[in-house]
């Protein structure tokens, strides 16, 4: 196994970054076109869902008196 197949196997959770040049090609390569449509697409669902996960939080403990010992 090569040095950079072991490193990218342990770094499952970082975050990855997209960057897409613009290339002519005929026909165009649809496997990349999809793949990176579906990277982006998780990407903004993964953020959504963490927005409305904040938002909720946010509520809750707004609702929630605090308790205190007396």
């Amino acid at each position: 196994m090569s040095r950079t197949y072991k490193d990218s196997a342990k770094g499952g959770g970082r975050e990855r970054h997209i960057s897409v040049r613009a290339v002519r090609r005929n026909p165009p390569d649809l496997r990349k076109l999809s793949r990176a449509l579906i990277a982006l697409a998780m990407a903004q669902a993964a953020a959504e869902a963490a927005a409305e996960a904040d938002a909720k939080q946010r509520t809750d403990e707004a609702q929630t008196p605090e308790t205190k010992d007396v």
